[in-house]
């Protein structure tokens, strides 16, 4: 969420910023409510002076023995006025706080300005793409051959867009999510967090999630909860409310959880395999950090995630994300997208973003330097990675003529084999 005082004084800037990210924005309005209300406001604060000076006066007429009652009578009539506006202005309070809540994060001044993801801008790639005697097969049809991925037994437990995996594609899953935790967690400083998988509604607003997104979620019927999209709700939330010891930064944090998105904007897109799924497992990595140091720790965080990319020896590239590209959160983004042999295309496998004080403002999380007053917090966040996706992705790229799969070396000690094979059944 921007503050109040910022977009009243920065309204050419917001309705750039608005042109930039392609969303409308209805300002005019906005003005006209935050006008009144501050008309209301100077009103009301004039009667109540007025009923306090009265307030004296009628104090002081008891106390002589004079007649009070005709401004008693007068100051009733303000009272009621005071109480009309007061109640006017607390609707016109709720009104400007519905209407910040639509507005998107201000894009970072080096974010490009552009449309779409084919104004985003590449900073670096790293690897190449495996070579193949053979027509690379998709991860659907290897996963078939090998016996790991069942989608046609998915569909009669849950329906489409749902996963069962068989046997090593099962290990695969959990050798995965074991690695990614280990190497945040001994490596690169990370706590680890086990959240809840079903958040409040307070936490998906502190995150950015409602009220914009609220048709790509599920909600519980009758109950404040939903499913969690993305272990970034749960972990924004950790220090909702709180003000935290500067001393302390940056704090970062991951965690493992399973995800669940309805995918309600995504009809007929990835239908085939487990791209794009109702419910799948992340680890997710999280920063608190003061406002001058995000950025170092924005570009240390997409490394953090790329680290895992390079020891699994899967080709990547980072992308910079333009302004109508950007999460709604987001003031700076990059995208870590892996390359998939069967499109022959790259495909994103991790976002990484800064939301500056975005979120910490609606979450009010604040920090207190020594000496000064305190202010919000900066959070960044990304994926470190997906699990499906990445699972995906090896599939893919270490399948064999045979119709085998090669583990990669870092993650045999995890599963307890270096392939998996054609299944024979």
């Amino acid at each position: 969420m921007l503050d109040l005082g910022y977009v009243r004084e920065h309204l050419d800037a917001i309705e750039q910023m608005a042109r930039n990210r392609a969303v409308t924005l209805d300002l005019a309005k906005f003005h006209e409510v935050d006008a009144e209300r501050r008309q209301l406001i100077t009103a009301a604060e004039r009667l109540k002076a007025e009923r306090n000076k009265a307030s004296e006066e009628i104090a002081k007429r008891k106390r002589a023995g004079e007649d009070a009652s005709a401004l008693m009578a007068e100051m009733k009539h303000v009272a009621d006025d005071i109480k009309r506006d007061d109640e006017r202005i607390a609707e016109l309070d709720e009104r400007l706080r519905e209407f910040l809540l639509t507005v998107p994060n201000i894009p970072h001044s080096s974010v490009p300005v552009g449309k779409s993801a084919a104004d985003n801008v590449e900073v670096r790639r790293w690897g190449a793409p495996p070579k193949f005697n053979f027509k690379p097969l998709p991860h659907w049809e290897v996963g078939e051959r090998t016996g790991i991925l069942d989608l046609p037994r998915a569909a009669i437990i849950a329906g489409t867009r749902f996963a069962l995996y068989r046997g090593l594609g099962a290990r695969l899953e959990r050798a995965l999510a074991n690695f990614f935790l280990d190497v945040h967690t001994r490596e690169h400083g990370y706590t680890e967090i086990l959240p809840p998988f079903i958040v409040n509604t307070a936490s998906l607003v502190a995150d950015g999630k409602l009220p914009k997104f609220a048709g790509d979620m599920f909600h519980l019927e009758g109950t404040d909860l939903w499913l969690t999209t993305t272990a970034e709700t749960e972990l924004t939330s950790l220090y909702r409310g709180e003000t935290l010891d500067a001393d302390q930064f940056p704090i970062k944090v991951c965690a493992w959880t399973a995800c669940f998105r309805s995918e309600a904007g995504a009809a007929g897109k990835d239908t085939r395999g487990i791209k794009r799924q109702h419910q799948f497992q992340k680890v997710e990595l999280f920063k608190f950090t003061r406002p001058e140091q995000s950025y170092d720790e924005l570009e240390k965080l997409v490394g953090d995630a790329e680290v895992i990319l390079q020891r699994l020896g899967l080709h990547y590239r980072v992308m910079l994300l333009c302004t109508g590209d950007m999460g709604f959160a987001s003031s700076k983004s990059y995208d870590i997208e892996v390359w998939l042999p069967s499109a022959g295309e790259f495909m994103e496998i991790s976002s990484c973003s800064n939301c500056e004080a975005f979120q910490a403002r609606r979450a009010g999380i604040r920090y207190k330097p020594r000496g000064g007053k305190s202010d919000f917090v900066h959070t960044l966040n990304g994926s470190g990675l997906p699990i499906g996706r990445t699972w995906l992705a090896l599939v893919e790229n270490y399948q064999q003529e045979d119709g085998s799969i090669v583990i990669p070396e870092v993650l045999r000690p995890y599963m307890g084999a270096d392939r998996i094979p054609v299944d024979d059944r």
